[in-house]
Formats: C-alpha cells, structure tokens, sequence
C-alpha cells in the first residue's frame, strides 16, 4: 500500500514542526489534533495559536484531511514567520531610536572630554619638561587608574621624567 501523505505534508511548505496525534473516539471516529511550533519564533504569542482539531470516521479523514489542514496551517505558519520578521525589525528600530543615538553620542562626548584631558595633561607636562622642571612634569603626568587604556604610555612617560631627576649631575647631587 502506498500513500502520498509524507509528500503531502512536504508540500504544505511550514516553517516549524507539525505536531501530529490521533485518538480514538466514539463511535469508530478518530481525533486529529496538529498544533504548528516554530521555535524560530521570539514572540511567546505564539503560544496561544491553538491546535487545528479534526473529528471522523478514517474513510472521512483520508478523504478531505489535506483540504481541511492546508490553509489553516499555512496561515498559522506564515503568522509565526511574521511576527518573528517583526521581532527581528522591533529590535532593529530600537538600535536606531534617537534615545539608543542620543546614548551613544553622550558616551562619544565622554570619551572626548576623556582624551582631551589626558592630552592637555601630558602637554603641561611636556612644557615643564622643557623648563627642566621634571619634578613637576612628573606630578602633571594622569594616573594609570584614571587613563587604563594608556597604561603603556603613562608608564614609559614617568619612567623618562623620573629618569630625569634622579639622575646624577657632574657633581654627584640630584638636580
């Protein structure tokens, strides 16, 4: 015996998993409930699409089951494609909403001002250096704690300045 069931199903072309159960009922009748789960879908409405439910004799059920699931479940299934695709877009439009833009432009200006005190302090320090006032140079280079990402560089500053002024003169002193 041979049937076309599977191809049929495959043709229904869902997106999700076709839950499929068959009960028996009264009187020689058969129950057919399928329920369509897309777990695709991000939105827990889908969780209250019912399942399609179908009562018949056998005979009954292989004569009209195709015609009687096919728009349903291809609705069903098309409601979760969509309202995923609008999840998708929700979150979309969240990123470019003027309060996400207004956010990221307040950190840029954060980091702005950030950078331009680290420069302006290693720039007075660099004047000092220059009056020979190492001491005091050393004191305007920023902390490690407030600047992390610079570590590198404020160490290798403080390093050239301390070199500076402790290092010995011709006659055997600090400077």
């Amino acid at each position: 015996m041979n049937t076309n069931f599977f191809n049929q199903i495959a043709q229904l072309g869902v997106a999700g998993d076709l839950h499929l159960t068959i009960a028996k009922g009264a009187e020689n009748n058969l129950i057919v409930s399928i329920m369509l789960q897309n777990e695709q879908c991000g939105d827990n409405a889908k969780n209250i699409i019912p399942p399609l439910n179908l009562r018949g004799t056998a005979e009954e059920l292989d004569n009209g089951f195709f015609e009687k699931i096919t728009t349903p479940i291809q609705t069903a299934s098309g409601l979760m494609v969509d309202m995923e695709v609008f999840m998708k877009q929700l979150e979309e439009t969240k990123k470019q909403s003027a309060m996400e833009k207004d956010k990221a432009d307040s950190q840029k200006k954060e980091q702005e001002a950030k950078d331009k005190k680290f420069k302006d302090s290693m720039t007075k320090a660099e004047e000092l250096e220059k009056e020979g006032k190492f001491r005091e140079a050393w004191i305007k280079v920023p902390e490690i704690a407030e600047f992390p990402e610079k570590a590198d560089e404020i160490r290798k500053r403080k390093t050239e300045l301390s070199d500076k002024f402790s290092a010995p003169s011709l006659f055997g002193t600090e400077q």
